[in-house]
């Protein structure tokens, strides 16, 4: 881009063009820029975890506490020192849900529709959102009735101007980018990750099914009904926790990352940098929470044995690392499990004065 070429001119690029613009330092000025960066995001992420948790009137040392938690997590800050961008998204999700939080709907949209732009995994929070805004939200739980649902799904204010921002935001950043880089931005930048097939190995339970039928005249409709579970129960859990962003986009990044068919370590960050927003809302015992911890620690390190026998040593290990996966999915489904049997609804951006 420096160079007035297209960034899509490297085959592995698979980004917005605005990150790459965005790290023309490293060129410029120093190749670790980039780096620097990223750390700040990181840093600001846990700002803004401790911001939110203060309004909410959790503490200050409760509040500490749980910013510390993504602050001093080694996993991001191992992937952001590495090079890697996914420090912008905590940012983005976590600044959009800051301006919610305050009811600052125009400018939250504007930052959520960034977000999608740049990534397209937090296009699962929309139905949680729209409903968050919807008519007569009232406290209380109510069951998922037709009738509720059609009464949750009437246009209000509120969600006709977050759906219209975020909407007119998204078209303006992406028909932007297109008219500059045309086809190849929309490929490599969106359509890439919906048919991609990642048949080497990652944590994806669905992995060995697409290495097996890589050729298939039906592989790709199998990859494409990968996403079935996942459209069903992103739903299902923002008709269920609307009223609760946090815990929505928590539950919906989880779901997401879980099911999907591609899953790498850098995918967890999309769902820890929530964690904290959601660790007041929960009864659970310490004891039990640092079992969960050592059990999803557990399981990533079972994985990674016949992983590095595959990348480095060579051996047909496919099915074992398969057997991997599927043990470290059902650690996840119990992890999940345990946050939704101790979760507890409190009312969400209630302690903060709205603003129009």
């Amino acid at each position: 881009m420096t160079q007035g070429v297209s960034p899509y001119n490297r085959s592995t690029y698979r980004y917005t063009p605005i990150l790459a613009w965005m790290l023309q330092p490293n060129i410029t000025i120093s190749p670790l820029f980039g780096k620097v960066l990223f750390v700040l995001f990181d840093v600001l992420s846990g700002y803004l975890i401790y911001v939110m948790l203060m309004s909410e009137k959790t503490g200050q040392d409760r509040s500490l506490q749980c910013a510390f938690m993504w602050l001093l997590n080694p996993l991001p800050i191992v992937v952001s020192c590495r090079g890697n961008a996914e420090s912008i998204m905590s940012f983005l999700v976590l600044l959009s849900l800051r301006l919610f939080q305050q009811n600052r709907i125009i400018l939250g949209a504007i930052v959520y529709a960034l977000s999608v732009h740049v990534k397209i995994y937090p296009l699962t929070y929309c139905v949680a959102l729209y409903l968050y805004y919807s008519r007569n939200n009232k406290e209380g739980g109510q069951r998922l009735t037709l009738q509720w649902i059609r009464e949750k799904l009437r246009p209000s204010k509120e969600n006709t101007t977050l759906v219209g921002v975020s909407l007119f935001t998204f078209v303006i950043l992406t028909g932007t980018c297109y008219q500059r880089y045309g086809w190849n931005f929309l490929q490599e930048t969106y359509l890439y990750h919906i048919v991609r097939r990642d048949i080497r190995h990652n944590f994806s339970v669905y992995f060995y099914m697409l290495y097996l039928t890589a050729g298939s005249p039906y592989a790709g409709i199998i990859g494409l009904a990968a996403f079935l579970p996942q459209l069903i129960l992103i739903v299902v859990c923002s008709l269920k926790f609307h009223k609760d962003p946090p815990m929505a986009f928590f539950l919906n990044t989880f779901i997401f990352v879980t099911f999907n068919k591609v899953c790498t370590s850098q995918y967890f960050l999309w769902y820890l940098c929530l964690l904290p927003l959601v660790l007041p809302s929960l009864t659970m015992s310490i004891s039990k929470g640092i079992t969960l911890i050592v059990a999803w620690l557990l399981g990533q390190g079972i994985w990674l044995m016949p992983a590095y026998y595959l990348e480095f040593e060579g051996m047909n290990t496919f099915f074992w690392i398969w057997c991997a996966g599927l043990l470290f999915f059902l650690i996840n489904i119990a992890v999940i499990a345990s946050i939704l049997d101790s979760y507890v609804y409190t009312p969400w951006g209630r302690g903060i004065q709205k603003q129009e």
